[in-house]
């Protein structure tokens, strides 16, 4: 049988799954190298002064990790700078606050060869490789010059960005070209597969050949459209174990008979945070009623403290929630309650039960998997409402949401205002469907449906070495 290895800038192997701190996405493709015998390769997280490209074997309950130091020039080029300064706000569709850097682009350039020098000795003729995310798009360039002949499949866990602003990135057309070094890519939505044909065909003058593959360069690459879900049964495991059920109990009590209102985001200028405090403090202005007897909890952990952009958004966000507290306020309610923390698994679970709404609200954004956990943790015969910004990829799937333009602040006003005053008949027919969405869409079945396209896609030379100019 052969192997499956895994590609990620940052290993996500859980130590000890019994702890349940680690993901869905972390389990399920742990189950899948398990089942495999397979390998995790990526980054170690940690710098040396120099890079030797040693690497770094452990056992983590089961699963196969190979990890590389690197230097901590490539980290700020490569990491800080191109993935997180560049690609990340791009496929976003935040052209503003993208940095075009030459040394960025020369450090992401530089790591991903070395990435490749290092996996390339551990890979067996048989071995199936999956490579994740914006951080490692031209990895299998990099090891196809390095002589490896093996299936390599890509899936990319954000949006693609329209044309008209991917031509905006310098050597556009490279970076592109370096995808069909891979055998299948897969994206989350139609969308995003459809913004990367266009680019494909209107920009580098490639050929749909309607199969769902495309030709240009001189290669061919087959696509398709893989919808990550939850860990549906282990998720639900967390909700009902003794730490989930204390948390909804915590958050109850809080509560003290009012609704509450919960969004839970990394600190990150696509999740519409500030759009969101603006539309609620819309809805406290509209609804002077709903004063005191509801409260928006927003749960939003630091991520990427030392890019200056993070930094900005954290201070405005600081700001907007006091600004709003010390308006609508009273001696014994809050409207706001605003958390920079980390929770567990089966803490969220909790919480999201606890919530009459779950507010899902990103300006842009791959999937959400916050959207699917809220509706994974309700109470079928109580269920709370979901609220969904129509630029998530999981509206594609959850239609039975209420979705709202996060731009739009009357538009989330008015949302929370129905999330609230639903009957419960509407709110468990909505939970019905979309419960049905989310078992159907698990995140085992994303993985098996990405392995087995990768298995199964047309051999048309992107197996042999590509060229090294």
């Amino acid at each position: 049988m052969s192997r499956l290895i895994v590609v990620s800038n940052r290993v996500s192997a859980p130590v000890d799954p019994a702890a349940g701190s680690a993901g869905g996405l972390a389990m399920a493709l742990s189950a899948a190298l398990k089942t495999y015998d397979g390998l995790w390769f990526g980054w170690s997280g940690e710098t040396v002064e120099t890079f030797t490209g040693e690497l770094k074997h452990q056992d983590r309950a089961g699963v196969q990790v190979a990890l590389v130091d690197l230097e901590a020039q490539d980290v700020e080029e490569y990491y800080n700078g191109y993935a997180n300064k560049t690609l990340w706000p791009l496929f976003h569709h935040r052209v503003d606050l993208s940095a075009y850097e030459r040394s960025y682009g020369e450090g992401y350039e530089r790591t991903n060869r070395r990435f490749a020098e290092v996996l390339a000795p551990l890979i067996q003729p048989d071995d199936v490789i999956w490579v994740h995310d914006y951080h490692m798009i031209p990895l299998a360039r990099d090891l196809r010059r390095l002589g490896v002949t093996n299936r390599i499949g890509f899936f990319l866990h954000t949006p693609w960005p329209a044309r008209q602003l991917l031509v905006t990135l310098p050597h556009h057309r490279r970076l592109v070209e370096s995808m069909f070094a891979y055998d299948l890519v897969g994206f989350h939505t139609e969308e995003w597969l459809d913004l990367f044909r266009d680019y494909v065909v209107s920009e580098a003058r490639g050929e749909l050949d309607g199969q769902g593959g495309l030709e240009c360069f001189g290669r061919r690459v087959q696509t398709g459209i893989f919808p990550i879900g939850i860990d549906v049964d282990g998720f639900l495991k967390a909700r009902d174990s003794a730490g989930g059920v204390r948390t909804y109990d915590r958050m109850a009590a809080s509560a003290a008979f009012r609704s509450m209102i919960v969004g839970v985001d990394r600190l990150d200028y696509s999740k519409g945070l500030e759009q969101r405090l603006l539309g609620y403090e819309q809805f406290l202005h509209d609804h002077a009623e709903q004063r005191g007897k509801v409260f928006l909890l927003q749960v939003t952990p630091i991520s990427r403290d030392e890019v200056d952009a993070y930094q900005d958004i954290r201070a405005r966000l600081d700001a907007l929630a006091g600004r709003i507290n010390g308006e609508y306020s009273e001696m014994d309610w809050q409207p706001i309650r605003y958390l920079n923390r980390t929770y567990r698994r089966d803490q969220l679970a909790g919480l999201y039960r606890a919530a009459r709404v779950g507010l899902v609200t990103p300006l842009r954004d791959g999937m959400n998997l916050v959207a699917k956990e809220y509706v994974a943790a309700q109470n079928p015969d109580d269920p709370g409402v979901l609220i969904l910004s129509r630029f998530a990829g999981a509206a594609e799937q959850m239609g039975e949401a209420l979705l709202v333009n996060p731009f739009s602040r009357e538009e989330l006003s008015d949302a929370i205002h129905k999330a609230l005053t639903l009957p419960l008949a509407e709110r468990r027919r909505k939970w019905e469907a979309l419960m049905q969405v989310v078992r159907d869409t698990d995140v085992a079945g994303w993985r098996d449906a990405f392995v087995r396209a990768l298995k199964a896609a047309p051999i048309s030379g992107n197996n042999a070495p590509a060229n090294a100019a």
